[in-house]
């Protein structure tokens, strides 16, 4: 049961590192979009992705239209603070790709409505706050859509 993670543009390297140890421990795909904010050398991304970096399918894409035509997504849920559907009222589906924005910004508009979009999705948060740490948005969206497919492939 393979769920593809998208980062559109991440610029902090410790985020990409968890996320790298999450597509490993899950059997996700890792899927970034430049520029990013970092290079695989950064002492930062190698720390938080510990030593998963060869256990983790780890693709970099030069921008996102090159993704689309890699991916050839069915189904794309966008995480934006914005969503208009919650992460849970999703049923996820092998295959479905769980796009998440830089760290300072979130998804850009012309990406959250692009025509690869099938659904805004947001993380339910106390109204004050404006965004979730995105290793863990990412965290959350990926064990929701696992459990739903009886984490396929993992040891219970």
């Amino acid at each position: 049961m393979v769920f593809r993670i998208l980062f559109h543009t991440p610029e902090i390297p410790g985020n990409t590192g968890n996320a790298i140890r999450l597509a490993a421990i899950t059997g996700a795909e890792l899927h970034l979009v430049e520029p990013l904010g970092f290079d695989f050398s950064d002492a930062k991304l190698r720390r938080a992705g510990l030593d998963y970096h060869d256990l983790a399918v780890v693709t970099v894409h030069p921008d996102i239209e090159a993704a689309w035509a890699a991916l050839k997504p069915e189904r794309v849920f966008a995480f934006t603070s914005d969503g208009e559907t919650t992460y849970t009222d999703i049923r996820y589906r092998a295959g479905d790709v769980l796009l998440f924005g830089p760290e300072s910004v979130g998804l850009p508009e012309e990406i959250k409505h692009s025509p690869h979009v099938t659904s805004r999705v947001r993380l339910p948060m106390l109204p004050a706050l404006r965004s979730l740490n995105l290793a863990n948005a990412a965290s959350i969206a990926v064990y929701e859509a696992w459990r739903q497919n009886g984490f396929a492939g993992a040891k219970l």
